[in-house]
C-alpha cells in the first residue's frame, strides 16, 4: 500500500513521463520542446524564393501578347493598362530611356525635378519582378497566378518599358539575358552592408560604428507626438477610424465608437458571411461601416438594398467609377458565392 508522499511521487513521475513524451513529438534542436520541425511539404510551399542569380526560378515561359491579355484582366484595374497606375498606387512604368537601357544606370533617379520614382527606373534585378508578381499579385489573390503567367506578366511588364521587343517570350533559359538591359541594373549597391549577409560573404562589416555605452549613459529619449487638447475631437475620435487591417494606432481622441455592427445597414439582412468575405480576400478592400480602398459593405447595401443580381453580377465582373476612382477589380468567385454575398448585402436572403 502506497503512502500519500508516495502517491504524489508517483503521479508527478508520470506527468513527467507525458511531458518529455510531448516534446518528442515538437521541436528539437536548438529550441526543444517548442514547436515542431516543419514538414518537406511546409518547407517546398514556402521556399519560393526567387534570387538575383535565379536560383529557384522554375522552368517555364510567357509571351509578351500573352501577359497582356492576363494583365488586362487582372492587373490593370489597379496598375492601369500601360503601368500608369491609378491614384492608390505609383506607376509601374515610365522615366526610363533607351540611354538608360544601355547604361545601366537611370539617370532621371538623380533629376529632383523629375515628377515620382516608377518600379523600372528604381528596381535593379529582373528576378525582383518576377518574384514579387509570383508572391504577391493579384492583390485580391495572391499566388493565384500559374507559372506561365507569371512569365508573361513579367514579359509585359518589361515590354512597357521597352525592356523586350513586341514579340519576345520570357523562359527562364533566356532571363538572364534580359537582366542585362535593366535600366537600373547598376544602380544597386551594398555599401550599406546590410546585403551580403554573413552566408554570402567574408570581411562584411556593420552598417554603423556606434559603440555600446558602458556608463553615464544618457536617457533614451522617448519620441511621441500628441494633438493639442482643443485640437483632440475637431475630427472625431481618430482611433475609431483606422483601418481593420495591419498594425493599428492612433489615441483616443474622443469617446470610443460602439462596435461595428457585423452587417449592413439594412434592417433585417442576413448574418454577414465572414467565411466567404475572408476567403475571396473581399475585407482587404471593405470594411463593415467605414471605407477603406473601397465603400464600405454597408454603404454598398444602403445603396443597392433589393438589387442581389446586379450586386452580383458587379461582383463578378467589377466595376468602376461608381465609388470613386480606385476600380474594383473582376472577382473568381463562384456564382453561387457572388450570390451569396449580393443576396446579404441586398438583405434579400439567408447567406
Amino acid at each position: 500500500m502506497f503512502s500519500s508522499r508516495e502517491w504524489r511521487a508517483v503521479a508527478l513521475a508520470g506527468l513527467l513521463c507525458v511531458g518529455l513524451g510531448a516534446q518528442a513529438q515538437q521541436g528539437k534542436g536548438a529550441y526543444p520542446g517548442i514547436g515542431r520541425d516543419a514538414t518537406v511539404k511546409e518547407v517546398a510551399a514556402w521556399d519560393i524564393d526567387v534570387r538575383p542569380d535565379f536560383k529557384g526560378l522554375p522552368a517555364g515561359s510567357g509571351s509578351v501578347e500573352r501577359g497582356q491579355g492576363v494583365w488586362e484582366a487582372k492587373c490593370a484595374s489597379c496598375h492601369g493598362v500601360f503601368g500608369e497606375s491609378n491614384e492608390v498606387f505609383s506607376p509601374l512604368v515610365g522615366g526610363t530611356t533607351p540611354e538608360d537601357i544601355q547604361s545601366g544606370r537611370v539617370a532621371r533617379l538623380r533629376d529632383a525635378g523629375f515628377p515620382g520614382r516608377t518600379t523600372l527606373m528604381k528596381v535593379p534585378t529582373v528576378s525582383t519582378l518576377w518574384d514579387y508578381i509570383n508572391r504577391a499579385m493579384p492583390w485580391t489573390q495572391p499566388k493565384s497566378l500559374s507559372t506561365e503567367e507569371v512569365y508573361a506578366v513579367t514579359a509585359y511588364l518589361l515590354n512597357l518599358g521597352s525592356i523586350v521587343p513586341d514579340d519576345f517570350t520570357l523562359s527562364d533559359k533566356n532571363i538572364a539575358e534580359v537582366q542585362k538591359r535593366m535600366p537600373n541594373r547598376n544602380g544597386m549597391t551594398t555599401d550599406h552592408a546590410l546585403w551580403p549577409g554573413p552566408e554570402f560573404a567574408k570581411g562584411r562589416k556593420p552598417d554603423t560604428t556606434a559603440k555600446a555605452c558602458m556608463r553615464d549613459c544618457p536617457v533614451e529619449p522617448k519620441v511621441a507626438s500628441r494633438l493639442p487638447d482643443f485640437a483632440r475631437n475637431n475630427h472625431g475620435n481618430l482611433a475609431d477610424q483606422n483601418r481593420l487591417v495591419g498594425a493599428q494606432r492612433g489615441v483616443q481622441t474622443g469617446a470610443p465608437a460602439a462596435a461595428p455592427a457585423a452587417k449592413p445597414a439594412q434592417d433585417g439582412a442576413a448574418k454577414a458571411p465572414t467565411a466567404l468575405l475572408d476567403k475571396n480576400t473581399c475585407t482587404a478592400c471593405h470594411a463593415m461601416d467605414q471605407k477603406l480602398v473601397g465603400p464600405a459593405f454597408a454603404d454598398i447595401a444602403k445603396k443597392y438594398g433589393g438589387k442581389a443580381d446586379y450586386l452580383a453580377g458587379r461582383i463578378r465582373a467589377g466595376s468602376s467609377g461608381v465609388w470613386g476612382n480606385v476600380p474594383m477589380p473582376a472577382q473568381s468567385l463562384s456564382d453561387d458565392e457572388a450570390q451569396t454575398i449580393a443576396r446579404w448585402l441586398a438583405g434579400t436572403g439567408k447567406p
